[in-house]
């Protein structure tokens, strides 16, 4: 089914056909049921960045996973790409153009640059996040979203939006089509955003009014009194990953930061091995209730392709040699070689740390197989 004419730009087409089996028409239906159990559409928060390259036969893949918090982080990972481009080039005996990498790889290390042109155009790419809540709160993760739960190893994990291609002429289900009708109409409201994040907003349903949905990320939701609120924890690509992140941080990052007693962190590592039991979706630890939430992600399309960052979103990184250069003029000269010295609450984190690790059975990296 093709809801839009053939001369209708493709970047503004939103074109909708019958599920093609039926693992996506369990996802469509479950998609349909969320809109009435979680009929708002409200952001999740800061956008998250990454780095996409042109098809030569259509739409633009993702490289990595999208969850830079910052614009610079995903030039650095832009950066690597050229390094490794480049390395590629030389093995091939091709100089030339391990040359012409090695030198954008360099540039990049100076000057926040968004996209570049190697074999084809890379480019960072923007992602606006949002949820869907209802009554009892936000949407948890859905049946019919991939997960991962045989594996541990975060290297060998399944990352649905790694090697994504984003092409808006693709077709999508019905309940999808809907979404991104939805949130094309969505506009940060006045009062909640400043006005330069509003005006950006504006600009871009201008010069990028198409979208492009990304596989969901997961992430944790804490009800404390009432009112639910953002842990602070990163974006998972699957549910497991955020358990596993979620019993990481009850054994590990909590106790340092909230600074427990020891009767209290043992009742956080009592709900970290229920969590790990049970696989459940939602916990509860002393007052709070824990719940692994679901991520709506999506990329906004123009007539170029996706949308890169936005001049006002937070981008206070700066590139590698440019920070350099100021901690130099501050008397600051970074020594590779001097030892790091932890304060007492790094020093705890590590230790906690260590322990986990030792629990999982997982050994940690040394610094010599790195060298080697």
């Amino acid at each position: 089914m093709v809801n839009f004419a053939d001369d209708v730009p493709q970047y503004l087409a939103i074109r909708m056909a019958a599920p093609g089996g039926p693992v996506p028409e369990i996802a469509d239906v479950e998609a349909w049921t969320a809109r009435e159990r979680y009929p708002r559409i409200l952001s999740a928060g800061s956008p998250v960045f990454g780095v996409a390259r042109e098809r030569p036969t259509g739409g633009w893949e993702l490289c990595f996973s999208i969850v830079e918090v910052h614009p610079q982080s995903a030039r650095e990972d832009l950066g690597m790409i050229c390094r490794e481009q480049a390395a590629a080039a030389g093995k091939s005996g091709d100089t030339q153009a391990q040359q012409r990498y090695l030198a954008v790889a360099e540039q990049l290390e100076w000057e926040k640059i968004d996209e570049v042109e190697l074999d084809v155009r890379y480019r960072v790419v923007r992602a606006e996040r949002y949820i869907r809540s209802g009554p009892d709160g936000p949407e948890p993760p859905r049946s019919s979203d991939p997960d991962d739960h045989l594996k541990r190893d975060i290297a060998d994990g399944h990352d649905p939006a790694d090697g994504f291609v984003m092409d808006p002429a693709l077709p999508t289900g019905v309940s999808e089509g809907i979404l991104k009708t939805d949130l094309l109409q969505l506009r940060p409201a006045e009062g909640a955003f400043a006005p330069e994040v509003r005006e950006d907003a504006r600009r871009s349903a201008l010069s990028h009014p198409g979208l492009v949905l990304l596989p969901p990320a997961f992430t944790v939701a804490e009800r404390v009194h009432g009112q639910w609120r953002p842990s602070g924890m990163m974006d998972a690509p699957t549910p497991f990953r955020a358990r596993d992140i979620l019993s990481m941080r009850l054994r590990v990052a909590e106790p340092v930061e909230r600074r427990l007693t020891p009767r209290q962190r043992a009742r956080y590592a009592e709900a970290a091995d229920r969590l790990e039991a049970e696989q459940s979706c939602e916990l509860t630890v002393e007052e709070s209730l824990l719940r692994i939430i679901r991520v709506e992600r999506a990329v906004r399309f123009g007539p170029d392709g996706p949308e890169g960052p936005r001049p006002f979103d937070p981008d206070p990184e700066d590139p590698v040699m440019v920070l350099d250069q100021k901690l130099r003029a501050q008397g600051i000269v970074p020594d590779e070689d001097a030892p790091i010295v932890l304060d007492e609450s790094a020093q705890e984190f590590q230790r906690l740390f260590e322990a986990e690790m030792d629990r999982r059975g997982k050994p940690l990296p040394r610094l010599e197989d790195d060298e080697a």
